[in-house]
């Protein structure tokens, strides 16, 4: 069969191309200190930017190696050596698997799921970035493309309740450690979102040239929400801080200085409106999620500070403040009509983030406000089946459609005691299992009448992917140096592959791909 293929890196939004040359074979492209190697078995004429065809035969595979290097020696591997490379990550990442400590009959999707949290955690710093690719859409062709690779510490703390939760401590200590590097020149400010190496983010700004995922516009680069005030990211950073020390894991003594100065931060800052969870565009408001998860870091605070110590005097203000926040959102958030918490103060909205509310430890989690609360939003927010609007859709200012959200964490969350199995539970869980490919994940986005999930993942352009156990990628990713292989080979027989082979496989197309593998080099 013939087979096109085409190689054109262009660097930067300037597409500048690179100054190409070949070496021993090998194609290297440039641009000052960064530099690309691509090597290929049987060797090709690949040139930058012009498409080549050729011919492969059955028995006969091509191979593809590329390298990466910046301000760091070039390591070129042979194709054969590549290949043996993928195949050890593949059994370590097996292996990572088989430490998970869960069992049920869901153990696949949660398995793929902590795979996808670790595949996204950048190891050299910990950070977890919340995507890989900037702008992937909320509603196909719309406006709600936002830059998301970055790392929210919000996020990161769930992900270290979810790790700890199946025993994989080394994974959920990583957080803590980047936390404490990354937020040094802000405290005791949380900052909402920070790079993967701990800088600010830069300035949001629009590309209005490019076309972006299925035509939607614009295409952003950096979040504005980084300039925003959320209370709530406080309490989920110490509630985590909590999980580790109930967990056994004494907090470092700068470790504990940190928290320590957050929720001094909470006790200043609680009474003033802020942007919420959803990062809303525009004026601040009194949002309950942010008022609960406010009173929630000072309650860790007071948990922490027993197995640390604390003055006395600084115990007692905590405690005063908390009572203070208690009282204030109990009465000002909660809708005595309707028996439900409210989106904002004064408001009759309603907001989904408010079903973490028996996890918290305010309300008792069977109390009939929080069942008032969890049925008022399965009730006015239900987008079809398992999934819920954020807040009631068309009310944040923006055109076009809002996503609706898979809210397994707590509705379908194991272990919690207002769960509640029955066929609503059952339905998001699989819901969750099921949910788009292998590797991705349903979250912003997720669409209830087509029941796409755009997610924040990349979609992947084939029908079937590789099995989650077959996860291609370094356990411990060192630096900024690394090599993917790529290998074609027509099929000697046709019809479906097993897709557990460990190359990915294009049904009914005959190509085997190893599609975005990376072996990371210390």
């Amino acid at each position: 069969m013939d087979a096109s293929v085409e190689f054109d890196p262009r660097l930067t939004l300037a597409r500048r191309p690179p100054k190409a040359a070949r070496r021993g074979g090998v194609l290297i492209c440039s641009w000052g200190p960064l530099a690309l190697a691509l090597h290929s078995t049987p060797a090709l004429p690949v040139e930058p930017g012009r498409p080549l065809t050729i011919r492969v035969e059955p028995g006969r595979p091509v191979t593809f190696v590329l390298a990466a290097a910046h301000r760091e020696p070039l390591v070129i591997t042979e194709p054969a050596a590549a290949w043996s490379l993928l195949e050890e990550g593949g059994k370590r990442w097996q292996e990572w698997a088989s430490g998970i400590r869960y069992d049920s009959p869901w153990r696949a999707a949660v398995v793929r799921s902590l795979l996808t949290l670790r595949l996204l955690t950048y190891s050299p710093s910990g950070a977890p970035v919340a995507a890989p690719t900037t702008s992937l859409p909320e509603d196909l062709g719309g406006i709600r493309n936002w830059d998301y690779r970055y790392a929210w510490p919000r996020d990161a703390s769930i992900g270290i309740g979810a790790f700890l939760g199946v025993g994989k401590t080394a994974e959920a200590r990583l957080f803590p450690a980047w936390l404490l590097h990354a937020s040094r020149l802000d405290r005791r400010r949380l900052p909402v979102l920070l790079t993967l190496d701990g800088r600010h983010s830069p300035a949001e700004r629009e590309l209005a040239a490019w076309p972006g995922y299925a035509g939607s516009r614009p295409v952003r680069l950096g979040n504005g929400a980084a300039r925003q005030h959320q209370l709530d990211g406080y309490g989920w950073v110490l509630d985590a801080a909590w999980l580790l020390t109930n967990d056994g894991h004494r907090l470092y003594s700068e470790t504990w200085r940190a928290m320590h100065g957050f929720a001094g931060q909470v006790t200043r800052r609680w009474r003033k409106p802020d942007a919420g969870i959803w990062e809303i565009r525009g004026d601040g408001a009194h949002h309950v999620h942010s008022k609960l998860m406010g009173w929630l870091a000072l309650d860790r605070a007071l948990r922490i500070a027993e197995h640390h110590r604390t003055l006395r005097r600084q115990r007692r203000a905590w405690e005063q403040q908390r009572d203070a926040l208690e009282a204030d959102v109990t009465i000002s958030g909660f809708d005595a009509s309707r028996c439900t918490y409210t989106c904002t103060y004064g408001s009759h909205d309603l907001d989904a983030a408010l079903l973490i509310l028996p996890l918290l430890g305010i309300e008792p989690p069977g109390s009939p406000r929080v069942r008032g609360t969890i049925q008022a939003i399965r009730g006015e927010l239900g987008a079809g089946g398992p999934l819920l609007y954020r807040y009631p859709p068309g009310t944040d200012g923006l055109p076009g459609r809002d996503g609706a959200f898979l809210p397994v964490l707590v509705l379908a969350r194991p272990g919690t005691r207002h769960h509640r199995p029955g066929p609503g539970s059952r339905g998001t869980v699989r819901a969750a299992a099921g949910a788009g490919q292998p590797g991705r994940a349903l979250r912003r986005g997720d669409e209830p009448v087509h029941l796409r999930a755009p997610g924040q993942l990349p979609p992947s352009p084939h029908p079937r992917g590789a099995h989650p156990s077959r996860a291609r990628a370094p356990r411990y990713p060192a630096t900024g140096r690394w090599q993917a292989a790529a290998r074609t080979a027509p099929a000697e027989g046709g019809g479906a592959r097993d897709n557990t082979n460990p190359r990915q496989t294009l049904t009914g197309t005959g190509i085997n791909l190893a599609r975005r593998v990376r072996r990371f080099r210390r």
